[in-house]
C-alpha cells in the first residue's frame, strides 16, 4: 500500500518580517522559516506551505488580512507571472535599504570582513572611505538598454484561462520565460522595463506572425523559424537614439529518424533566396523595415543549436550597421550584438565613476583592468592614468575592446583574451609591469583561487573590487584581506524592482592602509 504525503498546511494571520534571497520575503512560525513571494514586511497573510522541509518551507499568500504601509502598488499587469522585477510591491525607498542590508550582511557575514564605519553621503560626493549608502537609480522604470523575448508555442496559461476548460487553438507567444518551466513562456504585450519602443516592435512582429503563419520555436522539438529577439538601444546626447533589433531564427525540421541514442535527427531547410523558406525570412525582413523606421541596426542569425548563444554564429545584417554606439563622457562604444555592456547606461555611469573615484588615479598609474569585457572600465580610466591593460576570456569582447580605444584616440590601452588563471601570472606581471591599481569586474562566480593568489602576489598599492555578486564578493575578500583591508564600500543599485545590486569595494594594502 502506498503512503499518501500529508497534506500541506495552511498558515493563517501570519505577519511577514523581513525581505530574502531571489526577490522573496520571509516570516517565522514557530521556529520555521517560511519563504513567500509578491509580499512585504508587515504583511498580515494566510500562507498555503506549497513545499516543506525541515526546517524551513515555501509558501504563498492565499489571502491578505493586513497590507503593510511599506506596500506598493505594482506597476505592470504581468506582476506575479512573469520571473522579473519582483520588488514592483516594495516601495523603492524600502528596495534600496534591503539592498544595502544584503550587501553589509554579506560582506560581514560570508566574508567576515571588518567594514569601515557609515558614511552619510555616497562616494561621489563625500570622501572615498568609508560604507557609504546606496546609489538609487534616477530612473526606475524604462532603464534598460536591452531586452530579450523568447518565442514559443508552449504560451503559459493562467489558472483562470485553464479553470475556463476552453481548448486555445493558438498557443504561440513572445515574451518572458516562466520560473521553473523551461519551455513555457509568458505572452507579454507591454513591458516597462524599456522606452515603449520594446512594445511596438514585439507586438508587431507577434501579429504579422500571426497573420502569415510564420511557425513559434519548440523548445523541445528544436524546431520552428521563430526562436528569440533581442532589442538594444543607445540615447545619445544629442538627442538621437539608435535602435538595434537582432532576430533569432531556426531552420530545423525533424527527419523522423533517431541516433543510437534515440535522440531525434534534425535537417535544416534550405533558406536561400528562392526557396519558401528564404521568401519567409525575406518578407519578415521587409515588414519589419517597413513598419519600424526607428529601426537603425537590423540584423538576424540562424540558430539550429540546442542553446540561445550565438557567440559562434554568423550575424547578417538586413538594415545600416552591425553595432550601435553608447557614450559615456564624451567616449564612444561600439555595441554590437554579442557585445557585453552595462544594461543600464545611467547607472553604469555612476558605477564606473565609483570605480575611477576609488581607483585614486593622478595620471602616472600602471591600472590592470580584470575581467574587462569590451574594455568599457579600461577605456573610461584611460586618461585619467598612464596605462591600461585589460584581460578578457572572450576574444570577441577583447577585439571590440581595441576598437574603442583606437575609436576614441587611446593609445594607452593594451589588451589581452584567455582564461584570467592562465594569462594573469607572474611571468605576465615580470614582462608588462607590477600594477600600481587592478580593478576587477569578475562575473557572478566571483574570482578563481588562483587570480586571487596572482593579485595578492602583485601587491598592488590599490584593488577595486566591482561586483554583482555580495556573496561571491564577500568569499573573494575574505581571501584577499591577508594583505588588503577594505577601507571603501559603495552598492549600486542598477537594477530597480529586483533583488540584485552591484557593489564596489576599495581595498588598500595594509602596510598603505593609511595613506589617502
Amino acid at each position: 500500500m502506498s503512503r499518501k504525503d500529508k497534506p500541506l498546511p495552511l498558515l493563517e494571520h501570519v505577519t511577514i518580517t523581513d525581505v530574502a534571497a531571489e526577490g522573496k520575503a520571509l516570516a517565522k512560525v514557530d521556529d520555521m522559516v517560511v519563504f513567500v513571494p509578491f509580499v512585504v514586511p508587515g504583511d498580515v497573510v494566510d500562507l498555503q506551505v506549497r513545499r516543506k522541509k525541515h526546517s524551513y518551507a515555501e509558501a504563498e499568500a492565499v489571502k491578505f488580512h493586513q497590507l503593510s504601509p511599506l506596500r506598493s502598488q505594482p506597476f505592470c499587469r504581468h506582476f506575479g507571472l512573469c520571473g522579473g522585477c519582483k520588488w514592483q510591491c516594495l516601495k523603492y525607498e524600502e528596495q534600496l535599504k534591503a539592498k544595502q542590508k544584503q550587501v553589509y550582511d554579506n560582506l560581514t557575514r560570508i566574508g567576515k570582513i571588518e567594514l569601515p564605519p557609515m558614511e552619510a553621503d555616497n562616494a561621489l560626493q563625500g570622501r572615498v572611505e568609508g560604507f557609504h549608502p546606496i546609489l538609487g537609480s534616477e530612473h526606475t522604470r524604462a532603464y534598460r538598454n536591452k531586452l530579450e523575448f523568447t518565442f514559443s508555442n508552449k504560451r503559459w496559461l493562467t489558472y483562470e484561462e485553464i479553470s475556463q476548460n476552453v481548448v486555445y487553438e493558438n498557443m504561440n507567444a513572445v515574451g518572458f520565460h516562466i520560473p521553473d518551466c523551461f519551455d513555457k513562456v509568458l505572452s507579454v504585450d507591454e513591458c516597462f522595463l524599456m522606452d515603449d519602443v520594446n512594445n511596438r516592435i514585439r507586438n508587431g512582429i507577434r501579429d504579422y506572425a500571426y497573420d502569415k503563419g510564420l511557425s513559434f520555436f519548440d523548445l523541445r522539438q528544436q524546431t520552428g523559424l521563430l526562436r528569440n529577439m533581442m532589442i538594444r538601444i543607445a540615447e545619445h546626447s544629442d538627442g538621437i537614439t539608435e535602435t538595434m533589433l537582432l532576430l533569432q531564427l531556426c531552420t530545423n525540421e525533424m527527419t523522423g529518424e533517431t541516433d543510437a541514442k534515440g535522440r531525434p535527427l534534425y535537417r535544416e531547410i534550405p533558406s536561400g533566396a528562392g526557396t519558401p523558406l528564404g521568401k519567409q525570412i525575406e518578407e519578415l525582413m521587409e515588414y519589419v523595415t517597413n513598419t519600424f523606421p526607428e529601426i537603425t541596426s537590423l540584423l538576424y542569425v540562424v540558430n539550429n543549436k540546442a542553446n540561445d548563444t550565438i557567440g559562434d554564429l554568423e550575424v547578417h545584417v538586413v538594415k545600416g550597421e552591425p553595432f550601435i554606439m553608447e557614450e559615456m563622457e564624451g567616449l564612444r562604444f561600439k555595441v554590437g550584438p554579442k557585445s557585453f555592456y552595462q544594461t543600464n547606461s545611467q547607472q553604469a555611469y555612476n558605477l564606473y565613476k565609483v570605480a575611477r573615484t576609488f581607483a585614486g588615479l593622478t595620471g602616472n598609474e600602471l591600472v590592470y583592468d580584470l575581467y574587462t569585457g569590451t574594455g568599457t572600465i579600461a577605456n573610461f580610466i584611460a586618461r585619467s592614468c598612464r596605462k591600461v591593460i585589460g584581460i578578457e576570456y572572450v576574444p570577441e569582447a577583447i577585439e571590440d575592446a581595441k576598437v574603442n580605444a583606437s575609436l576614441n584616440g587611446l593609445d594607452n590601452t593594451l589588451f589581452f583574451a584567455g582564461d584570467m588563471k592562465d594569462i594573469l601570472t607572474e611571468e605576465f606581471i615580470r614582462t608588462h609591469g607590477r600594477p600600481d591599481v587592478i580593478i576587477t569586474d569578475p562575473p557572478r562566480a566571483g574570482m578563481h583561487a588562483d587570480v586571487v593568489n596572482v593579485i595578492l602576489q602583485a601587491e598592488p598599492e590599490r584593488i577595486v573590487y566591482v561586483s554583482c555578486n555580495p556573496a561571491s564578493q564577500a568569499r573573494d575578500l575574505q581571501m584577499l584581506c591577508e594583505k588588503y583591508r577594505v577601507v571603501g564600500v559603495q552598492p549600486v543599485d542598477m537594477f530597480p524592482h529586483t533583488q540584485h545590486v552591484e557593489n564596489v569595494v576599495l581595498l588598500h594594502r595594509k602596510d598603505d592602509v593609511d595613506v589617502v
